[in-house]
């Protein structure tokens, strides 16, 4: 009996080190092998394929009610060169987006912007497109001024970062949640002598392919804050040949904005950025913004607001570093400008809201 009883205890024991042992080797791998194919499956998570994750990103750009909301913004010169320019850059050790550090943010809010860039090099302009700026319009003086081998360069490195160009003769498209807007540019500085004739067919054809139009014209007189006659009569002509938004640059100055035919027409955006002048008599400017809605196929005007600016983030000179106002006064004093030299336009619009 004893011997039985010894016997038993040793198999016991014998057993619970082979326990022990499979134990020690258990994988994840051996509990799944064990376990229903179905079950298994529904407990791994797996990753999104692309038509999910398309899916997912087209979801997003649609309001609660299923329209789509789409946020232009338009600024006016950006000049990037010169000796100022280089001995402020030296202080940011060579970092070309320092301009844009105090409005970046604005930048990357909305969903498209465009900005006319009136001369730069290449490695200066090549940050745009990663601070916001997803558009860009190059038929100027300040550009054209370049030879062609940097006019190329310089069109190359904004378009490697993303940025969509449009030069004179071409008409570029941008692609905004689904609605392609078409760009066109030109310089007005030497004269409208051959654009009286191109630009409603320029307008015209694009007007033909895409829903939305914006004509961008290098015009006016530098320095001045009031329109002249081509001007109005330019800008106006280039909307009744199809253009939903015509933008204005080159005076430097800032100048009002009209509402005619159904388009606003802002007919200078003045300065954004220009590093020519260490101390500019007048720094002060503004970003115009346009919503648009998308709507069961039919597009609307959600209204526009002014945001504004000076090309400085300091008031004793000029750093090249744009930057919203926040003192009243100054906003009032662009705005009661802005009102006053619209008075001698027929469609000058009554109001510059700032909010939405």
């Amino acid at each position: 009996m004893r011997r039985l009883l010894m016997l038993l205890l040793a198999l016991t024991l014998a057993f619970g080190c082979a326990l022990a042992e499979e134990d020690e080797e258990l994988s994840i791998l051996d509990v799944l092998n064990e376990v229903h194919p179905d079950v298994v499956e529904d407990t791994i998570v797996q990753p999104p394929t692309e038509e999910e994750i398309a899916e997912q990103e087209a979801a997003s750009i649609y309001e609660p009610d299923g329209s789509v909301l789409i946020t232009l913004s338009a600024a006016g010169d950006l000049r990037l060169g010169g000796e100022l320019y280089e001995a402020e850059l030296a202080k940011y050790a060579g970092d070309a987006a320092f301009v844009m550090r105090n409005i970046r943010e604005t930048m990357m809010e909305d969903d498209l912007t465009i900005v006319n860039v009136d001369g730069a090099t290449a490695e200066s302009a090549a940050m745009l497109p990663l601070n916001g700026v997803e558009a860009v319009t190059l038929a100027n003086d300040g550009t054209q001024a370049m030879d062609e081998a940097a006019r190329q360069e310089l069109r190359q490195a904004l378009e490697d970062g993303g940025a969509t160009c449009a030069d004179a003769g071409e008409i570029a498209v941008r692609e905004v949640k689904g609605l392609k807007i078409a760009l066109l540019s030109y310089d007005c500085s030497t004269g409208y002598e051959k654009l009286w004739n191109r630009i409603p067919q320029d307008v015209a054809a694009a007007k033909t392919q895409y829903p939305v139009v914006i004509a961008s014209f290098h015009w006016g007189s530098e320095n001045s804050y009031m329109t002249d006659g081509d001007q109005v009569q330019m800008g106006r002509l280039a909307v009744d040949s199809g253009a939903d938004l015509v933008l204005g640059h080159r005076s430097r100055r800032i100048q009002p904005i009209e509402f005619y035919n159904g388009a606003y027409i802002c007919y200078s955006l003045g300065s954004f950025c220009y590093t020519a002048e260490e101390k500019p008599s007048d720094m002060s400017s503004f970003i115009f913004q346009l919503r648009l809605r998308l709507r069961d196929g039919v597009l609307t005007q959600e209204g526009f607001r002014i945001l504004p600016i000076r090309i400085s983030s300091r008031t004793d000179r000029n750093d090249f570093a744009p930057s919203l106002m926040d003192k009243v006064t100054a906003v009032d004093s662009i705005l009661g400008i802005l009102k006053e030299n619209g008075r001698t336009l027929q469609y000058a619009v009554e109001q510059y809201p700032v909010a939405w």
